[in-house]
């Protein structure tokens, strides 16, 4: 058994295998994550230790109602038929790789015979890199947040000119500052990147950045962004807004935005690098990925037992509503509903 309260996260494959040797803890530690003040019955609430069958571990049943409840229910991994020991080899590959990992290398890293199998389980997982209850960014009294929008996609040669195929991607980037320490000179001014939320937009209309800005950011917090029109409407909504006319002078761009354009290099970076490219129709599960890897690139290893934390509460997609595109992967602004 694990104490919910002090839970593992493994720092190497070694420790992995130790302390996942089996299904059996494997299923041990999804119990801990899910209900961690105890054992609660779907069916008629009753809270305290449940009968346990062995031959049956991944089921445990109400000592009150007798009620069957499936510790993967109601979770990415729920109606799998795939044994958990492959599910937390998947978790621990997907979050503790700084560099991501394809559908490809997944489908070899486990073992799997289908391809359509990894890309499945991958989606799942990245269904489970979206806390729903996660809090604005930019709060911090030395902190300001740049927003700014990028196109994200392939060549369009032979289309014409435009942007074709390709899809607009809006971001917010909380701005930390370094302590100097007696360093004089210090890059970008000393300015780092915080937390990230990424999102995939229609398009640059008032309506579409002000919704994904009232989402992902702090009321009352600085946002520095371009010239553009749609952002006017910030101040009246609260913010502390800056807009910077760089009229295609990079210098201007490079010196107040910079932090923002390093997140779109490094993220099309890893999409052409990693992925070779991705969808439009999934490319908000890609954000998600990036974005959840990002935040915690100072803890990588802590990011396993998040992940899980996160997916034991999470609805995850079909293989069918993958395909039909009837699965809407989670986003920013689906979490707070704006006017």
């Amino acid at each position: 058994m694990f104490d919910p309260e002090n839970l593992p996260f493994p720092r190497s494959l070694p420790e992995f295998q130790r302390v996942f040797p089996d299904d059996a803890a494997c299923a041990a530690y999804l119990e801990a994550i899910r209900w961690r003040g105890g054992f609660v019955c779907i069916g008629c609430g009753w809270t305290g230790e449940p009968w346990r069958i062995k031959t049956r571990p991944y089921v445990l049943v109400c000592r009150k109602c007798r009620k069957e409840t499936r510790i993967t229910a109601g979770t990415v991994m729920q109606d799998t038929h795939m044994p958990l020991s492959v599910w937390f080899w998947a978790a621990y590959l997907v979050a503790t790789d700084t560099a991501g990992i394809s559908a490809v290398q997944f489908q070899r890293q486990l073992g799997l015979t289908v391809y359509e199998t990894a890309f499945q389980l991958l989606h799942k997982l990245r269904a489970g890199m979206v806390r729903p209850e996660r809090d604005r960014i930019g709060a911090g009294v030395r902190e300001h947040v740049e927003v700014d929008e990028t196109w994200v996609g392939g060549r369009t040669r032979g289309q014409g000119r435009g942007v074709n195929e390709q899809t607009l991607v809006l971001a917010a980037v909380e701005v930390r500052h370094r302590n100097p320490k007696g360093v004089k000179t210090l890059r970008r001014g000393g300015r780092y990147a915080g937390r990230i939320r990424l999102e995939v937009v229609p398009d640059r209309t008032a309506r579409s950045l002000t919704r994904f800005i009232q989402s992902a950011v702090e009321p009352g917090a600085a946002v520095v962004t371009d010239g553009w029109h749609g952002y006017r409407p910030l101040t009246a909504l609260g913010y502390r807004h800056l807009p910077v006319a760089a009229q295609g002078d990079p210098e201007i761009a490079e010196e107040f935005l910079p932090i923002s354009h390093l997140i779109f290099s490094n993220l099309k970076s890893w999409i052409r690098g990693c992925h070779h490219g991705v969808s439009p129709q999934h490319l908000q599960a890609y954000l998600n990925e990036f974005a959840f890897r990002f935040n915690r690139r100072f803890y990588p290893f802590n990011s396993f037992r998040s992940l899980l934390g996160i997916g034991g509460h999470a609805p995850a997609p079909t293989y069918a509503g993958l395909y039909s595109g009837e699965w809407e992967h989670p986003r920013v602004s689906e979490n707070r509903l704006i006017a």
